[in-house]
């Protein structure tokens, strides 16, 4: 699987049907967790852009995720992974539903597919939009120490996933842990 990247949004790719008539209204708000290795795309580059779309996700469970699940207004925590120490660094929101992962169709992109095909395109993005550091990252080992994030997918033996669910109940303990309050 490809480490997740991302890049400026871009204006060109329109949404899919499906996404554009989804929106914040039609369910509550959900929470993820969008891995990125700071060499590739750090959360203080995330946060001087102000807005991306999260491209390069090559894993189908992942793309489920970001082309069926993940909707305009749920919360998106930014986590530093392959990185010393591993932490939740960041908080997003999702500010677009999914739509074809423009990057998969660009030949000079190291995320090219050669085998997706725009009429029936293969993989997906979403653009976050940037709400703020955490006022303390909340590490990978903090989050092992917690009890209330025991169950969490980011702590599961063998998960590898680039995106990834986050219940309400971890969202809020990873906000305390971090010293944070949910501004929008």
């Amino acid at each position: 699987m490809a480490t997740s990247r991302t890049q400026k949004s871009s204006t060109k790719a329109a949404p899919t049907a499906a996404a554009a008539t989804a929106g914040a209204g039609d369910r509550p708000r959900r929470y993820w967790l969008f891995k990125s290795e700071p060499d590739s795309y750090s959360f203080e580059r995330f946060a001087k852009e102000r807005r991306t779309f999260w491209s390069g996700v090559r894993n189908y469970q992942a793309r489920n995720l970001l082309r069926d699940e993940i909707r305009v207004g749920d919360g998106v925590l930014f986590y530093h992974s392959n990185h010393d120490p591993m932490a939740i660094v960041g908080l997003a929101a999702v500010v677009r539903n999914g739509y074809p992962d423009p990057t998969a169709f660009a030949k000079d992109s190291d995320y090219f597919d050669p085998d997706s095909d725009p009429a029936a395109p293969t993989w997906f993005v979403v653009d976050i939009e940037c709400k703020g550091a955490m006022r303390d990252p909340v590490t990978r080992e903090r989050c092992k120490l917690e009890p209330a994030l025991a169950g969490m997918v980011l702590l599961q033996r063998g998960s590898r996933l680039s995106v990834q669910p986050v219940t309400a109940d971890e969202w809020r303990t990873i906000l305390r842990l971090g010293g944070q309050r949910e501004t929008w």
